[in-house]
């Protein structure tokens, strides 16, 4: 990402918002931002919080410092992430499973094939505590949201919805098609850290009867 495609905003006093293009350079400036705290090169920040085109800095003591900064940076491409992934074991038994295959052009039973043979990364969270975006799906395989949403969606339910896969943490209204459901818990109060899904995460799907 070149320094001119960056927009740094001032947002009160401590913090500093960045837009961004896209979300691929979203989680590029978000892997920065963290490899440069890591390094000793960033000033203190107290949170660094990626978005679909956003990047919010807070706890900053001189936002408009580093907005001077951050224009000039040359930011490298996303890469594979560290770590090994997070493993989601996915009944692929979803309300919406014959729709997904018919917009992908497969039959109802190669949808869990195709989605569990891709390797997926928490772009962002948000919706509801626990939620991770997932990024991952190739362009050909986006669909649209559900015309009319659901007005309950089970916990565990995992659903896609234009670039995104989810799992929603808990029952709750949602309008994405959903193709599986799986039992791993995405929210603990109680576990440290409480979300299982986190900015940067790799996830794979894993097929389960």
């Amino acid at each position: 990402m070149t320094a001119s495609r960056a927009r740094p905003l001032r947002v009160g006093p401590h913090a500093l918002l960045v837009e961004v293009p896209g979300g691929e350079e979203a989680q590029a400036l978000h892997a920065e931002l963290l490899r440069r705290r890591a390094a000793g090169t960033l000033p203190a920040v107290t949170e660094i919080v990626p978005a679909a085109r956003t990047v919010l800095l807070d706890g900053l003591a001189d936002p408009q410092a580093l907005a001077a900064d951050i224009v000039h940076w040359d930011v490298p491409p996303l890469t594979a992430a560290d770590g090994e992934p997070v493993v989601l074991p996915v009944r692929y038994d979803g309300a919406d499973l014959a729709e997904v295959a018919a917009l992908w052009g497969v039959a109802a039973d190669e949808v869990a094939a195709i989605h569990s043979g891709l390797e997926f990364r928490v772009a962002f969270c948000g919706f509801a505590p626990g939620f991770g975006y997932l990024t991952g799906l190739p362009a050909h395989l986006h669909v649209p949201r559900r015309a009319t949403p659901r007005t309950a969606v089970p916990a565990g339910a995992v659903g896609l919805a234009g670039p995104y896969t989810g799992i929603y943490p808990r029952s709750s209204p949602g309008g994405w098609q959903l193709i599986g459901r799986t039992d791993a818990v995405l929210w603990d109060a109680e576990r440290e850290p409480a979300a299982l899904l986190s900015p940067g995460t790799r996830v794979r799907f894993e097929v389960t009867p």
